[in-house]
């Protein structure tokens, strides 16, 4: 594309002003609306501190079993005993690390003698969580596996729960009660979004100090596991790993009457963003179906204005392209100029209403991102690095391109087409 054609796409803003500041006002609203929604689909699954690995991520929030004799029509789902994680996922041997961890929050109570008591978002884990989730520590480490094994009175906190409590943030080694039992602080992390729904929380401790609930025949508890791969090239042959666990599994829990069964699991981060259900497999293929549709139609909808526009400016411009008919030149060149022209305007267009998206999911994020099914009442957090991503801007520009062509296709077409003696006369018809 060279100079000219700037030149020829600023010299046209300046003679239709009016028609120019709604053709990229108009882009620029569109932009920012779909952008908006990419930005709320993103967030799920885009890598963000502590959830860095996404894409080496598989999930496993859920179980389910049936009664081994199908005529009961007994079933349950939910999270699993620690019992079924480890004999389900933890005894894998083609992840790199594996976890298992409390499937919901907990509220409890942090309090020092002497201090007001603060609500807090708490999560049991095991060690092996802090290699899978790439937590940010500010002061301290996490418990390690010896804590773990000895069931040690150990807790990982954030930076607000610090200040909450103690006034302060380097509190390693402090107690503090979470509900009447005593924890030291083994570590202080920056605090995280709830919009890392695995590793969300505001305080953790081993799993193995603090009793875990477990029903149906130990089969059933509060656990779930999350798997982190060496490479995605690795998710069939762990799927596969799986199965064959189950199998044996379900052997080994023949006498409880009950069967695991897999419904696919586990998933990967798109799957599990969309997993409302426990007792069904997520379909992937109709929720990115229904995300198109939406997409379509919020540029099918501007596109149709913007090029009733683009034809009006065509409409003052018919006598220009008539003299260029008349010198020789092309239909497709005319064709390609005015496409070119518009693509440089909704290029611009793009980019400002991406920046408005980019700020008002910023500024808005507590509203915009809150989630349907969380556990915790806190508001989630949203940070630029979760809306800036490589990812973000090329849909932003894949649609500009679009909506360039749907918007100026046609107009360039009915131009390009104008016999050279009307639009000499003035007309374009």
């Amino acid at each position: 594309m060279n100079t000219n054609i700037f030149k020829q796409t600023l010299a046209s803003v300046r003679q239709q002003p009016v028609l120019s500041i709604v053709a990229v006002t108009g882009t620029a609203l569109a932009i920012f609306l779909i952008m908006v929604v990419v930005m709320m689909q993103q967030v799920m699954v885009a890598p963000f501190s502590p959830e860095s690995n996404r894409d080496r991520l598989l999930h496993a929030q859920y179980g389910s079993i049936k009664a081994l004799n199908e005529s009961d029509g007994w079933s349950s789902n939910g999270p699993i005993s620690e019992k079924s994680a480890k004999a389900l996922y933890k005894s894998l041997d083609t992840p790199e690390a594996v976890t298992i961890h409390q499937a919901f929050l907990e509220t409890s109570s942090a309090v020092i003698p002497g201090g007001t008591p603060v609500e807090v978002d708490l999560s049991k884990t095991d060690d092996d969580f802090w290699k899978v989730f790439d937590f940010r520590f500010i002061h301290g480490k996490p418990y390690d596996k010896a804590a773990f094994d000895a069931g040690l009175k150990q807790a990982v906190i954030t930076r607000s729960v610090a200040r909450a409590v103690f006034g302060t943030e380097d509190v390693v080694g402090r107690e503090f009660k979470l509900d009447y039992t005593a924890y030291s602080v083994a570590g202080v992390v920056e605090d995280v979004s709830t919009l890392a729904s695995a590793a969300y929380a505001q305080v953790w401790i081993p799993y193995t100090s603090s009793p875990v609930e477990t029903w149906n025949s130990g089969l059933m508890g509060s656990m779930r596991a999350t798997l982190l791969a060496k490479s995605r090239d690795d998710f069939d042959a762990i799927k596969k790993e799986v199965e064959h666990n189950y199998a044996k599994y379900n052997e080994e829990i023949v006498p409880t009457g009950w069967k695991f069964v897999p419904f696919g699991r586990p998933y990967d981060q798109e799957t599990a963003s969309i997993c409302f259900d426990a007792s069904s497999e997520p379909d992937v293929t109709i929720s990115r179906r229904k995300r198109f549709v939406v997409y379509l139609i919020l540029l099918i909808v501007p596109a149709i204005n913007l090029s009733s526009m683009t034809d009006s400016r065509m409409r003052q411009r018919v006598s220009e392209i008539g003299v260029r008919r008349a010198f020789g030149c092309l239909r497709s060149e005319i064709a390609l100029q005015i496409i070119s022209e518009s693509l440089i305007i909704t290029l611009f267009a793009g980019a400002l209403g991406w920046l408005m998206s980019v700020v008002f999911a910023y500024l808005c994020g507590s509203m915009l991102f809150t989630q349907p099914f969380s556990a915790t009442l806190n508001p989630p957090s949203v940070d630029v690095s979760m809306l800036i991503q490589g990812s973000t801007f090329l849909w932003a520009l894949l649609f500009c391109f679009i909506l360039n062509l749907l918007s100026s296709g046609i107009p360039s077409w009915r131009a390009s087409r104008t016999k050279i003696v009307t639009a000499l006369n003035g007309n374009k018809h």
